[in-house]
């Protein structure tokens, strides 16, 4: 049986994933640990509260004593890191928080599992590990930068961050990297596009735009809309993690893109339109620092070497995102309320 630490796990993508993993696999133990900052919300895993093989310790990546006990008392074997300020606006206001929980919260991680896993601790020269662990460090495609009009990002490609946000995370990649080639410990780095479904943090643009035309408010669009994205649903890229999980080859990066570019500005007509509302509620506001103008994946490599394909055609996917949100008006509302409205206020208004 796999003990899996899952980090970060009360979280958008995260929680997504706890889900999948306890529904799929109830013979896995999943232990969720999350410092429950703003964007931790334990509503998210209320379905699996209750399940034998799912436990939530509230935690710090960053704290090495409390890592070093999880480790202890639940043996854990395998972890999925998806622990990480996540939003590149609070980057730009807030970088110290975003470089110390991406990086040093990612080292400390490494060198709790090297020293739990294994076979030789006190040898520096030992490449060998106790069977079956693995390191995964669930990254992003913003580490590449920006692309041009055309062309795709690959495996290969160099990191180019042009954000505090996508600095840190590409500053963890590296990380993970040399404690495989140094270290030899067992890992794996994903790196997915804009991901978008259920239990998303109303600051991200899908479900801001949702939230603020059921109330009439502004629609606050960056520069001129024309920013592109590959859109990835939320569900696909659990199914990826999870086959890279099992089947990925150690030491490889695999990226995870849903085949979806579209433009900010075309999402938000696509929810105006769904939803009845009125093109009047678009309000362009002034661009961001450091705003990358198109980012795109090219998935072939984990598609044709481990078989994952998405599942989700964007037309399905938003259709039932815009009809989630609209079903769990409570959930959105005990969420935009208190810091979240005064950090709103700041950036947009």
């Amino acid at each position: 049986m796999k003990r899996i630490l899952v980090t970060g796990g009360a979280g958008f993508i995260g929680s997504n994933f706890v889900r999948h993993m306890v529904t799929k696999y109830p013979d896995y133990t999943m232990i969720n640990i999350d410092a429950l900052t703003y964007a931790g919300n334990l509503e998210n895993l209320k379905a699996i509260k209750n399940n034998s093989n799912y436990l939530f310790v509230k935690a710090d990546i960053r704290d090495r004593v409390k890592m070093d006990e999880i480790f202890s008392g639940h043996d854990v074997d395998v972890v999925v890191n998806f622990a990480a300020e996540s939003h590149v606006d609070r980057s730009i206001v807030e970088p110290e928080v975003f470089l110390t929980t991406n990086i040093l919260g990612t080292q400390v991680l490494l060198d709790t599992a090297k020293k739990h896993w294994s076979v030789c601790p006190n040898d520096k020269y030992c490449r060998e590990y106790k069977p079956g662990v693995k390191y995964l460090q669930i990254s992003t495609d913003e580490v590449y930068g920006a692309l041009g009009k055309t062309g795709m990002f690959v495996e290969t490609m160099p990191l180019l961050p042009n954000s505090p946000y996508s600095a840190a995370k590409a500053s963890a990649d590296l990380i993970v990297r040399a404690y495989h080639e140094t270290f030899g410990i067992p890992v794996n780095i994903t790196r997915c596009s804009n991901n978008y479904g259920p239990f998303q943090f109303p600051e991200k643009l899908i479900p801001l735009m949702i939230n603020n035309c059921l109330k009439e408010k502004d629609l606050p669009v960056y520069g001129d809309g024309m920013q592109v994205r590959d859109w990835l649903h939320v569900a696909d890229h659990c199914t990826a993690i999870d086959i890279v999980l099992h089947t990925g080859v150690d030491g490889e990066i695999y990226n995870i893109g849903g085949n979806n570019e579209k433009t900010n500005i075309d999402i938000v007509k696509l929810i105006i339109q769904t939803l009845g509302k009125s093109e009047t509620l678009i309000k362009y506001v002034r661009d961001r620092p450091g705003h990358d103008r198109r980012y795109a994946i090219d998935n072939t490599k984990i598609t044709t070497q481990l078989g994952w394909v998405p599942a989700y055609t964007f037309k399905q996917g938003m259709k039932e995102t815009i009809e989630w949100y609209l079903s769990q008006a409570d959930w959105v509302e005990n969420i935009v309320s208190g810091d979240y409205m005064e950090y709103y206020d700041k950036m947009y208004v």
